[in-house]
């Protein structure tokens, strides 16, 4: 069975909703810098609201997806990034936060009963500190932006190295 080899990275949250726009604002520092830090090709950037089947389409048929989305945690410390694995061995917590929505949850646990889980998913969680209307995200939110953008790109950097590329079809002997 090949392995899968495309790369999706979504943003999650509502750029009106102050630190919820955490996730959009991560999709366009990595799109800016794809001009001096090109992302391998095919790689996909987008920006979701959240909906589980949006996030599914998104995400299905994936080697590797990177969701990254605002948490409110209380009491929280906003700008606090926690990262989430979900592997062939399950889920990796390295700490606890939990998604200001349902959203995300719903999306992964209907996606494995769907059998549609990327083969490799990394949540990012930023502990946020204003989700009232407005824009703009708050210092300590805003702070995490670039360093965030920079760790997707290693993350996607280290998947793409360690993923064979795929193989060429087979030679028809009698074309030789």
């Amino acid at each position: 069975m090949a392995v899968p080899t495309r790369i999706t990275v979504v943003g999650v949250g509502n750029e009106f909703r102050r630190d919820d726009g955490l996730g959009p604002a991560v999709i366009t520092r990595l799109k800016e810098g794809r001009a001096t830090r090109p992302l391998p090709p095919g790689t996909v950037l987008a920006s979701s609201d959240g909906d589980p089947g949006r996030l599914i389409g998104l995400w299905e048929e994936a080697g590797l997806a990177v969701v990254v989305d605002a948490a409110h945690v209380h009491p929280g410390c906003p700008g606090r990034v926690h990262r989430l694995e979900l592997g062939e061995h399950g889920v990796r917590r390295p700490g606890a936060a939990s998604t200001h929505g349902l959203g995300l949850g719903e999306a992964v646990e209907l996606s494995r009963v769907l059998g549609r889980l990327p083969a490799h998913l990394i949540v990012y969680a930023v502990e946020s500190g204003d989700g009232s209307l407005g824009t703009g995200l708050t210092k300590a939110v805003a702070a995490v932006v670039e360093p965030l953008a920079r760790r997707i790109e290693k993350d996607i950097a280290e998947y793409h190295a360690a993923v064979p590329p795929e193989a060429p079809p087979p030679v028809n002997a009698r074309e030789v």
